[in-house]
């Protein structure tokens, strides 16, 4: 997991060089001006909060990534398994959740391997095991909040050092002159722009990322109630 993260990391890395390129390379002054801009932003927060932006994408691409790998069809899923428990084959059930990726798979055959132990320890097993798989669904999706956060902040850190930067230059001179304040509230306006649409862009990925997780533990729930019926009907309890 950490190698996809790092390899996701320098992806967007590179992508993000590489876009930076073509801009320069079809539209020079578009380039020159983004540049500048985030010079005059100072480039210490700027820096940061672009550090923010490549690591948040490249954890919410990674969960993005898993949770598309780990949406199986659950009813097939289901399908399968009962042809195999209809053929009295237990062992064939469990090889097919083995060859399935995903939580509902890894919770089925969970269950299955405790069958012999009754319906009360199936569904003990399924309930621990659900829990298991819905906190490795989750991983990752602390960090991404953390950038949200930590991206404006670092904007308004930003915007508080340029003011104050403006009240020196003011107390310095002795005059309140739009000439030389600008450059500090200049600082402080580009450095909350960046932090803000930074956060904005890793909000939409973790609202997706979130709704994805709830759609699955959904389907992962009505799939383990399925299942348990399934079990009791082809007379797997004896």
């Amino acid at each position: 997991m950490r190698k996809l993260i790092v390899f996701l990391g320098v992806f967007v890395i590179t992508a993000y060089v590489n876009a930076i390129n073509l801009m320069a390379a079809d539209n020079g002054s578009s380039f020159q001006m983004l540049k500048e801009k985030f010079i005059e932003g100072d480039w210490r927060f700027m820096s940061t909060i672009l550090i923010s932006l490549i690591l948040g994408l490249a954890l919410s691409i990674e969960r993005v990534v898993t949770l598309n790998l780990a949406s199986v069809n659950v009813d097939k899923l289901l399908k399968k398994v009962d042809d195999k428990l209809a053929e009295g084959d237990l062992e064939g059930a469990k090889e097919v959740c083995k060859s399935t990726p995903g939580p509902a798979a890894a919770v089925i055959f969970e269950g299955l391997k405790n069958a012999k132990y009754g319906p009360e320890a199936v569904e003990k097993s399924i309930v621990a095991f659900g829990s298991v798989q819905m906190g490795l669904l989750e991983k990752g999706l602390v960090w991404i909040s953390l950038f949200i956060a930590v991206a404006p902040m670092l904007g308004f850190l930003g915007t508080v050092i340029g003011m104050i930067q403006a009240f020196d230059k003011i107390q310095q001179v002795g005059d309140i002159s739009p000439t030389i304040v600008a450059g500090g509230i200049k600082v402080a306006l580009l450095t909350t722009v960046f932090g803000l649409i930074v956060a904005i862009i890793l909000q939409l990925f973790y609202n997706y990322i979130v709704t994805k997780i709830d759609g699955i533990i959904i389907k992962m729930e009505e799939g383990t109630i399925t299942f348990l019926d399934m079990l009791i009907e082809r007379g797997v309890f004896k």
